[in-house]
């Protein structure tokens, strides 16, 4: 949560929930999905939560009145990944039905879809700028994105193994990827080379994030491990 006082996290027992880190409790259960629920991403606001899961739809929860303000529906299968795009009301989706889609939180309407991925799409993530998008995919692939144009920007052959994270770091000209190959791979996002690799993990790498800074790079793994890099 932006404030930096809660947590929000879903879970495959179909719930959100949101926690009180000082009272070391739960303060409200969201239990609107029907399946499990995959991923959840705050507003910048601190107001609203996307969540998206199993049950091939993603939701907008309101936290003040903690209701289920719209339910954004049209993949065709589960959807996997959630964010905002910055600076917008608009929710970003990646879906097991190869597809991303970009929707108006307040109308509930799909503005745009893009075709590209031939496996589905584990993870999405948007640039600091919120103009570009970047997707990966069950078959190692890693797409960019022009959110403005519609349009896909290229194509990282990242590993022969499934890629489940992928993090854009400030200035949007890296990106960097998690695998079921335990390592962690960082590319230019201008000519889509490989700048460098990060192996210690023992199993798939689940997820990743960056520091503000962006100096350091925090994963988790099926190893029963999280690492911090820098």
């Amino acid at each position: 949560h932006p404030s930096g006082t809660h947590l929000v996290t879903s879970s495959g027992d179909k719930t959100v929930k949101i926690w009180d880190f000082a009272a070391a409790s739960c303060t409200h259960t969201f239990t609107d999905h029907t399946q499990a629920v995959w991923d959840v991403a705050c507003h910048y606001s601190g107001d609203f939560i996307a969540s998206c899961g199993m049950d091939h739809t993603a939701r907008l929860l309101d936290i003040n009145s903690g209701r289920c303000r719209q339910t954004f529906r049209g993949h065709v299968d589960s959807v996997n990944s959630i964010v905002w795009q910055p600076y917008t009301n608009n929710v970003c989706t990646g879906s097991g039905d190869k597809t991303i889609s970009i929707w108006d939180a307040r109308s509930g309407l799909c503005v745009q879809t893009f075709y590209g991925h031939l496996n589905a799409v584990s993870n999405i993530c948007c640039n600091a700028r919120g103009d570009s998008l970047a997707s990966c995919d069950a078959d190692g692939v890693v797409k960019l994105w022009d959110i403005r144009m519609v349009a896909e920007i290229g194509t990282i052959e990242v590993s022969q193994h499934p890629v489940n994270c992928c993090r854009f770091d400030r200035s949007g000209k890296r990106v960097i990827t998690a695998s079921d190959d335990a390592v962690i791979r960082s590319f230019n996002t201008l000519d889509k080379s490989l700048i460098g690799e990060l192996r210690g993990h023992e199993d798939a790498v689940q997820a990743i994030v960056l520091d503000p800074s962006d100096e350091q790079v925090i994963s988790g793994s099926s190893d029963c491990t999280f690492r911090i890099w820098s």
